[in-house]
């Protein structure tokens, strides 16, 4: 990712609605499926950006953060004092079944070669241990915020379960998610290819600040969301979620 999105996404992650609804999330995940390991997980954060993840997961256990970027490391540096490597998905510089937890938060849209990625995570991931994955869905939602952020795709959920499971994981949640936002998004991506980027020359992302009031409405509504999913996975959405599990030694 570019520097300059990077630092932007830092600027915004603390408190912009879809980086707190997104931790949230994941966090509810986390407590659902391990809560009884509570402060014994090891969970490495594959793509940790400027470290807001790690702030949250270190409440949950042992949180570890990895990034191919030095800068993203630095600004993750500045959030806490914790583990972190330098590496990239799909070739992580861990041991064999060393990990309770890997969460890799909008990362395989960035990788070329995912299928790697994902073979890494079960490498790495202990017999039992679980991989928590979001992707952006639908390529028809492509757009400008995609090349900024320089994805090289977007996803259905079955492409995801395909993946994890190729991998030699078990998918034990798959859905879709932010599904209420989108109609609206969907509605204002397709105006934009009608009428053309506004922003001439580089490509720049979606993220903009919100006021106060707005932005908490859409944190409220996406718990409401949240509280949903846990229950019932959602047929559509703008992105993927994903629970996959390591097969333990005795279930291979």
């Amino acid at each position: 990712m570019r520097p300059s999105e990077l630092r932007k996404m830092f600027g915004l992650e603390d408190t912009y609605w879809w980086f707190v609804a997104r931790r949230e999330l994941v966090r509810e995940l986390l407590l659902k499926y391990c809560g009884r390991q509570r402060g014994r997980t090891r969970i490495l954060d594959i793509g940790c950006g400027g470290g807001a993840g790690l702030v949250v997961f270190s409440s949950l256990g042992r949180a570890i953060g990895l990034d191919r970027s030095e800068e993203a490391l630095r600004l993750s540096r500045s959030r806490g004092d914790f583990p972190l490597v330098c590496g990239a998905a799909e070739r992580l510089p861990l041991i064999d079944d060393s990990v309770d937890v890997i969460t890799a938060l909008d990362v395989l849209e960035h990788i070329p070669d995912d299928a790697a990625a994902a073979a890494e995570m079960a490498r790495v991931c202990k017999p039992g241990g679980l991989a928590i994955i979001t992707v952006p869905a639908y390529q028809s939602l492509w757009s400008e915020h995609d090349e900024a952020l320089d994805h090289v795709r977007r996803y259905r959920a079955g492409q995801v379960r395909r993946l994890m499971e190729r991998a030699g994981m078990r998918v034990l949640a798959l859905s879709y998610c932010i599904t209420l936002l989108l109609p609206v998004i969907f509605t204002f991506r397709t105006a934009q290819k009608l009428l053309g980027p506004p922003n001439r020359g580089r490509p720049k992302t979606a993220l903009r600040p919100l006021p106060a009031l707005p932005n908490r409405l859409l944190v409220m509504l996406l718990r409401l969301e949240t509280a949903w999913l846990l229950r019932v996975p959602l047929p559509f959405g703008v992105s993927v979620v994903c629970v996959a599990q390591k097969p333990k030694r005795r279930d291979v």
